[in-house]
């Protein structure tokens, strides 16, 4: 079965799109408030057996977090991946006009790379390149590739993530790139959940060509979560969990999945989460709840940070 990961971007931050937070994160959501908050549910979550970590730099102060508790704790089994690519602007405004900012540059991955070594080190495993779409600039760097190239001769994994109605594109491209007659990218992490399924058949082939498959936004940014449909409200009461656990147990149902990201505010929320694993679906038990691709994305851009 797939392994489940804490993903830290409700939790590096004051400020994310995902709903449910208002009442899972600190009255008072200064750093420290965060950085208490965060380590809570890291603590949490190794408790329960999750050994993998998901951040970014763009996730606030996340990478630092993670560093500290890694650090506090003295854990050497957690595998630690994080991304490049966009940079996190709102200086721990909640009302920020603009909170992250992207740019797929060889100036940003330098950059990038060395303030996710200079805190994380070697706890860092798997690099991606984050938000890949199929008009990335990245595609046609020359120099950028062969940067990446070197990253991954270094040793560390590289990947990307996926978002925007044309996910099975961009995995397809991405993972067509060669770099010294060798894929530079063995994995993959891209939103799949039981209201935007565009994306499974390409996932499907990147797990049969041996990429590890991550998926992210199994609930929708908590839309499952908080206004389910009434099919996953049904299968919620019949199991005895949350919503959301039925929402990530339809994810851990597809046969491709590798790993399933929990994207949890609170140790209340991780606990719910992680019930996704007594319960068993089909893997097309919720076929049906599938939205167009472009009418989810258009939701999902219109959901406020906050």
């Amino acid at each position: 079965m797939p392994d489940f990961a804490l993903g830290l971007a409700a939790l590096g931050r004051p400020a994310y799109i995902n709903l449910g937070r208002e009442g899972a994160l600190p009255a008072d959501r200064d750093v420290d408030a965060m950085r208490a908050q965060c380590h809570a549910v890291l603590d949490a979550a190794y408790e329960a057996g999750v050994r993998r970590v998901d951040a970014a730099r763009s996730y606030g102060r996340a990478e630092e977090f993670l560093a500290g508790w890694l650090v506090e704790r003295g854990h050497r089994d957690v595998r630690v991946s994080s991304k490049w690519g966009y940079a996190y602007v709102a200086d721990w405004r909640r009302d920020a006009d603009v909170h992250e900012v992207k740019e797929h540059s060889l100036d940003r991955f330098t950059r990038q790379w060395k303030e996710t070594r200079d805190l994380l080190g070697a706890h860092v495993g798997l690099y991606k390149v984050h938000s890949l779409t199929p008009d990335s600039p990245l595609f046609g760097d020359v120099d950028l590739l062969v940067a990446l190239g070197g990253l991954r001769d270094s040793g560390v994994r590289l990947g990307f993530s996926t978002s925007g109605p044309r996910q099975a594109d961009t995995v397809r491209r991405a993972l067509d790139i060669q770099v010294e007659g060798r894929r530079l990218f063995d994995s993959v992490q891209s939103t799949w959940n039981v209201l935007e399924t565009s994306a499974g058949e390409a996932l499907a082939a990147a797990g049969d060509a041996g990429a590890e498959v991550f998926v992210k936004e199994g609930m929708a940014n908590g839309r499952l979560a908080v206004d389910p449909p009434a099919r996953v409200r049904e299968l919620a009461e019949r199991h005895g969990v949350g919503p959301d656990a039925v929402a990530l147990a339809a994810v851990r149902a597809q046969p491709w999945v590798d790993v399933v990201l929990s994207g949890a505010a609170s140790v209340d929320q991780l606990h719910a989460n992680l019930r996704a694993g007594d319960v068993e679906l089909d893997p097309d038990e919720l076929a049906d709840l599938a939205e167009p691709a472009d009418r989810y994305w258009a939701t999902r851009a219109s959901l406020a940070w906050g």
